[in-house]
């Protein structure tokens, strides 16, 4: 098989295609959203959590401090608190909700290190399950989601409250 249908990408595709992508960094507009619509899930004083829109795994989460801040060594204490703090709940909503049976957490950092946003700090949460198919991202450049980012989103925030 060649091609999977992944439809939920279809307007960033239209978006990339049509050169409307925009230069700003993306986790510095994402805040100022609506929860709901651009999928952030919890909030702290100086972090927050937002699924990924391209996630490797259901629940695929990323904890990001709102300041524009490329690396660990630059974060104020309080950033250092809340996002450990929302690492926690993330996990925890996630054990809850999805009931993983572990987890990949990593940072990408610089173009050589594989960052996407290249000087915004994130730390990516990847849900794993025994026998799961992550492989498909490696060898077919493709995602296998069982449910879409709304409902994941939905289940998750309610087991935050």
């Amino acid at each position: 098989m060649d091609v999977l249908w992944a439809g939920w990408r279809a307007a960033y595709m239209s978006e990339v295609e049509a050169g409307q992508v925009s230069d700003a960094c993306l986790f510095c507009e994402l805040p100022a959203g609506s929860d709901e619509e651009t999928f952030v899930l919890d909030r702290a004083g100086s972090a927050y959590t937002v699924l990924n829109l391209y996630p490797y795994t259901s629940g695929h989460l990323m904890v990001t401090p709102y300041r524009h801040v490329e690396k660990a060594s630059g974060f104020t204490d309080e950033e250092q608190h809340d996002l450990w703090h929302l690492l926690a709940r993330g996990q925890a909503a996630l054990d809850a909700v999805l009931e993983p049976h572990g987890y990949n957490l990593g940072v990408n950092q610089g173009k050589a290190g594989g960052a996407g946003v290249l000087d915004h700090f994130h730390l990516h949460v990847v849900p794993r399950w025994s026998g799961d198919a992550n492989f498909m991202t490696a060898t077919a450049n493709t995602r296998i989601l069982p449910e879409a980012l709304g409902d994941t989103w939905r289940r998750l925030r309610a087991a935050l409250v």
